[in-house]
């Protein structure tokens, strides 16, 4: 495991700075610039799969859903796109990285497919497909009959935190959730997660909607809603939560320290994705895996396929795993 030093020497900062950028210390003043070098470098540092050099005269757009200041807020999809990355130079594709406000940049006569990160609207899918005929979605699957998808099953994810905190003992378990709004939608969408939390509780007996707290994907977002369910809930407080993503698990374990709330003896903490930042935070987060790397890689392998021919749509499932740290009792 790389340690804080070992990111510092290559963000080209101090160790005590790496430690505070990755536990999302909300009092320390750094530039986006220094924290997006941080982030990069731990995940970069965790990225281990060494791919042979391959020739390809191939060119793809990597299109983020996000603005690149608001990809800093959310790591899952800056992870996703390093991996995108790292597998375009294994196999020296040569890629470049558009964000939500830089979308029409692209030029349909220099790129011959695109990867797609996130979610898209309607309006955005047309503008994609527009561009090129070839498109690979990452975390969402538009129309699975039409577009090739690499996704993660976050109802099996979620069941699985849900059993783990049932088979420790468990007796009230709370969601710290998220819901994502697409351009141009008014409306935020309900999470898979969400969804599956509730319906599998319901189906323990064991659902309360007042242990529900849910807003958008961040680590403020994480922060804000434990503060309301500690004020709301006070001694009722659930023993054992599960967060939506890492970032607002982080954002949780902040706001139970900062209330003098045990983690784990009081209250035990579940995120997503283990990020590379999970293992650094205090304590140490357990989270489910998403092999975000593998995502990255398997976008561009499948987009190959389809630039070498491949007529029928995929949708390929990426495994997860559970990691437990010292989060939870």
């Amino acid at each position: 495991m790389a340690t804080i030093k070992d990111i510092a020497n290559q963000a080209g900062v101090s160790p005590a700075t790496v430690s505070r950028v990755l536990n999302y210390d909300a009092s320390l003043s750094v530039s986006d610039e220094t924290k997006k070098k941080i982030f990069e470098a731990a995940e970069d540092l965790s990225y281990r799969k060494k791919a042979t050099k391959r020739n390809s005269s191939k060119q793809i757009a990597i299109v983020h859903w996000y603005t690149e200041k608001e990809e800093l807020s959310d790591l899952y999809y800056l992870s996703i796109r390093l991996g995108i990355e790292e597998r375009c130079k294994a196999l020296n594709i040569q890629s470049d990285v558009y964000f939500l406000d830089n979308i029409d940049e692209i030029s349909n006569e220099e790129v011959d497919g695109i990867i797609a990160v996130g979610k898209f609207s309607a309006t955005q899918l047309n503008e994609l497909t527009t561009v090129s005929p070839h498109v690979v979605f990452v975390d969402d699957s538009p129309d699975e009959d039409k577009y090739d998808a690499i996704i993660i099953d976050f109802e099996k994810a979620t069941k699985t935190v849900i059993d783990y905190f049932l088979n420790t003992g468990h007796e009230s378990i709370g969601l710290i959730g998220g819901r994502e709004q697409l351009k141009g939608e008014e409306v935020a969408r309900t999470d898979l997660r969400e969804k599956t939390f509730i319906t599998y509780m319901k189906e323990k007996a064991m659902f309360d909607c007042n242990y529900i707290f849910v807003s958008s994907f961040s680590v403020d977002e994480g922060y804000r809603l434990m503060k309301q369910a500690i004020n709301q809930l006070g001694d009722h407080l659930p023993t054992a939560f599960f967060a939506s993503s890492d970032v607002m698990a982080i954002g949780s374990l902040r706001a139970l320290h900062e209330a003098n709330i045990a983690v784990p003896e009081r209250v035990s903490v579940i995120g997503l994705n283990d990020m590379s930042v999970a293992k650094y935070v205090f304590p140490s987060l357990s989270t489910v895996k998403v092999y975000t790397e593998v995502m990255g890689e398997t976008a561009v392998d499948t987009l190959m396929e389809r630039l070498e021919g491949r007529k029928i749509a995929k949708k390929i499932f990426i495994s997860t795993k559970l990691v437990i740290r010292k989060s939870v009792r």
